[in-house]
């Protein structure tokens, strides 16, 4: 189905904006592709932590609900979703990302409250997401990766740009390191273990969404140790950028590297994580942008399934 170049519809993304890049890239590249098949997006970020931010931005939503008059609200996280409801948006989509989920039971018994009684359409990232939150009818639609951002660069080209020692092979913890759930202590038991001075470990601090690339192709190996996820972008970044990789078992990982020559899904154990790290460093690349092809994770054709989901809410509407 083609949507290029024609107006569809109107659609308000609702996120929050207090990361210290504002909002997050993987909104604003879902955004991005939804523009180019034809959607009028427009951003509307809640500034204010916790839930008493959300709550202080209600008000504004409604207002800028009223006279703009979209034909649809998408909401990205629940707090965002909770927000918005209270804002009086419909049809209201609401993606959960991972987080909503994986929190506390309560937080999933608000949720599921919420959506039953005020949310058009509920979006998770996994199935394993949909599993653990239990709502029937969410449907499940994975955040796409931008093919022609994230693709094969030159490997010194990337090391250029990041200025890592081109004489050593390079492991990337792409993730900031202080965040909990991200679990850096136990790839940094693992990489001890390794006991290579050849063989570095990065983790990444506020870099910009467009010098990822570069980082993710100056890598020799990508690790992902995360306590749980909901379908991680970096890892189908790195597919598409043709990067070994090593992962926990989360969200949707196993599904989309299951038999991948150079990608190993392993269990919270330092000692068999320092094993895959070791074994994925023997491939110099894998055909990951063949897999992301294969399961249809590119964003142009996300962004297709995404819109047809708008076009059944507001038919209905």
């Amino acid at each position: 189905m083609e949507f290029k170049n024609t107006l569809i519809m109107k659609v308000l993304f609702i996120s929050s904006g207090n990361s210290v890049n504002g909002i997050s890239p993987i909104i604003t590249n879902q955004g991005e592709s939804l523009k180019k098949n034809g959607i009028s997006i427009s951003f509307f970020t809640i500034r204010g932590k916790g839930l008493v931010g959300y709550l202080k931005s209600i008000w504004s939503i409604r207002k800028k609900i009223k006279n703009e008059k979209f034909d649809i609200v998408h909401a990205h996280y629940s707090f965002s979703g909770f927000a918005a409801a209270l804002a009086g948006a419909k049809p209201l989509v609401v993606s959960l990302m991972g987080s909503d989920v994986k929190a506390n039971w309560y937080r999933r018994f608000i949720v599921k409250v919420v959506n039953s009684l005020f949310w058009t359409s509920t979006i998770v990232k996994s199935d394993d997401m949909k599993k653990a939150i239990c709502i029937k009818k969410a449907l499940v639609i994975p955040n796409g990766v931008d093919c022609n951002k994230f693709y094969p660069i030159n490997k010194e080209e990337a090391l250029n740009h990041t200025m890592w020692d081109k004489n050593k092979r390079h492991i990337l913890f792409a993730a900031n390191s202080d965040r909990y759930v991200k679990n850096f202590k136990l790839a940094k038991r693992a990489f001890e273990l390794i006991n290579k001075p050849n063989i570095e470990l990065h983790s990444l601090r506020n870099i910009k969404n467009k010098y990822m690339p570069f980082y993710i192709n100056a890598a020799d190996v990508v690790l992902l140790t995360s306590l749980w996820e909901g379908s991680p972008n970096v890892i189908k970044e790195s597919m598409a950028c043709n990067r070994p990789i090593v992962s926990t078992d989360v969200g949707d990982v196993n599904h989309v590297l299951n038999g991948l020559d150079g990608c190993y899904v392993t269990s919270f154990n330092e000692e068999k994580i320092m094993q895959k790290i070791l074994l994925a460093l023997e491939f110099p690349e894998i055909q990951g942008i063949n897999r992301i092809k294969q399961l249809e994770l590119d964003s142009n054709t996300i962004a297709k399934k995404l819109i047809t989901h708008y076009l059944t809410l507001k038919k209905n509407s």
